[in-house]
């Protein structure tokens, strides 16, 4: 079925908030999983993969900082979700750079590390330069990277099969790195091991949305459902709160 893109949204915001991410995170949440999918990276997909476990969420740890300094620190997301922690993450790497020029942020034990992109690109828009790179998989590692010039809209994304393999002592790892005066743009396709790359320009990623805009989003009938389903939480709790309140002053 065909759904528009404030529909969406709308759904999306009622999942996350009666899944219990806070004030705020659910709108960051909605925003990255349609920035993925009107950009042409498939956010449905990789939401359909992350909505069996967004409620488990809520039962474990705040982010924590292991680590910091001036121009680096190393956080532990507990095994959280990016859809409700990367975007604190990347706004560190953000202050970090704007402060020293340079910063670098690894984040440990987070899941669903695509959806950084939202956040990755809205801190290019800031006017600071930063790219970003994860692995991912098991039998086939996957390694991905994303980079934005400061002051661009769209960043660059690559996907690639890769014999090079990360300590396997850093699981779910995501790699920041922001700049306020070095252009970390260059060149995505330049890492050792790579094979079978998938490239998005900025004009790729322009072109898609532009397209979203004119078709409309296509969402399989049973996630559609999924997200409905478990927005209708907050629904009901929002009815029973003004029934509760009704006649009174």
């Amino acid at each position: 079925m065909q759904v528009s893109m404030n529909e969406l949204k709308a759904a999306l915001r009622r999942c996350f908030e009666a899944s219990g991410y806070f004030v705020g995170n659910y709108e960051d949440a909605a925003n990255m999983v349609l920035w993925l999918e009107k950009h042409g990276l498939n956010g449905l997909e990789e939401l359909k993969r992350a909505l069996p476990y967004i409620n488990l969420d809520k039962e474990k740890p705040l982010s924590t900082v292991v680590y910091e300094d001036s121009t680096s620190a190393i956080i532990d997301s507990n095994g959280r979700s990016a859809l409700n922690c990367i975007a604190s993450s990347v706004d560190l790497a953000h202050a970090k750079a704007l402060e020293s020029g340079i910063a670098t942020i690894t984040v440990h034990n987070c899941h669903n590390r695509m959806f950084a992109l939202k956040a990755l690109t809205d801190c290019g828009r800031r006017g600071i330069s930063v790219t970003a790179y994860w692995q991912n998989g098991s039998n086939t590692v996957k390694e991905y990277a994303a980079a934005i010039k400061a002051g661009e809209r769209y960043p660059s994304f690559s996907e690639a099969a890769t014999t090079l393999v990360t300590n396997p002592d850093e699981p779910q790892a995501l790699t920041i790195v922001c700049s306020s005066r070095v252009d970390l743009a260059g060149s995505l396709q330049n890492s050792k091991g790579n094979r079978n790359a998938r490239y998005m320009s900025p004009e790729d990623l322009a072109d898609n949305k532009e397209y979203i805009i004119d078709n409309g989003i296509e969402i399989d009938d049973a996630l559609w459902s999924d997200i409905n389903r478990l927005g209708a939480g907050i629904l009901v709790e929002n009815s029973e709160r003004s029934r509760s309140g009704a006649g009174s002053r």
